[in-house]
């Protein structure tokens, strides 16, 4: 069983935005996708609505750190810091699990971070695939990603020593195929045993891409990230710390 207990999440900054797509499929902006069904909600949700967020007024020290710390609790999938002429321009945004979990953010609204409080209002995804395409300086026109992720970008470093360890890391980008032994040799010598391994199940009974392991503690949570961007198969890895609140949510959602 997962212990109590736990602080903020944290997760990967800017990168393989494909996969951040296929493991959330309700995220795909085409208005044609059929199929498609939100992750823990039921086969109404419309899957045309993305879960971003945009923050104005932010410090201009301000670090995806800090933004992770005011939404804490809430799960966050992507942050971009906005910048102009190569400089932080003070706004952000801020790209969460779930459209409900978007709607828990702009409840921060006017909270500070440092002495600087912080506008967090809606926004639309296009907004969000411009300030990226405007950034890494493509050509062509990004007025309609026709369902597609926007662009790459250069990836800002998430210095994942700072964050604060629990027992549990959170896995991202596994094969829709893993099986829990297949985690298991992944970490080697962690000495972990399948019952400790959490693989995460949609309503339709595939897996969703991520993962939860319990270590015996939270040194031990640290030392495992020594795997981070490691391959199962032809999949890099991403390794995140988590929570054991975080973990048994989506133990929950699974069995929904």
């Amino acid at each position: 069983m997962l212990g109590s207990g736990g602080v903020s999440d944290g997760y990967g900054i800017g990168s393989k935005r494909p996969r951040m797509m296929e493991s959330h499929p309700y995220l795909a902006v085409s208005s044609s996708s059929s199929g498609y069904q939100s992750y823990g909600y039921g086969s109404g949700f419309q899957s045309s609505i993305f879960p971003v967020v945009r923050l104005r007024g932010l410090p201009f020290d301000c670090t995806d750190i800090d933004i992770f710390k005011f939404f804490a609790g809430l799960d966050i999938v992507d942050v971009f810091l906005v910048t102009k002429g190569g400089r932080f321009s003070g706004e952000a945004f801020v790209v969460f699990a779930s459209p409900m979990q978007a709607e828990f953010a702009l409840q921060r609204d006017r909270q500070n971070i440092g002495r600087r409080y912080v506008e967090v209002f809606r926004c639309k995804k296009q907004d969000y695939y411009h300030a990226i395409a405007a950034e890494v300086r493509y050509d062509g026109s990004y007025d309609d990603y026709h369902g597609t992720p926007p662009p790459s970008r250069p990836r800002r470093s998430l210095d994942k020593d700072k964050l604060e360890y629990t027992e549990v890391l959170k896995l991202r980008g596994l094969p829709y195929s893993v099986k829990k032994s297949d985690i298991v040799k992944f970490f080697g010598d962690f000495n972990l045993t399948d019952d400790k391994v959490h693989i995460g199940y949609r309503h339709d009974g595939k897996t969703t891409g991520e993962a939860y392991v319990e270590f015996v503690s939270a040194e031990e949570a640290k030392k495992a990230m020594c795997r981070d961007n490691k391959l199962i198969g032809t999949r890099y890895i991403e390794l995140f710390p988590s929570t054991p609140d975080e973990a048994r949510r989506a133990e929950s959602r699974s069995r929904q």
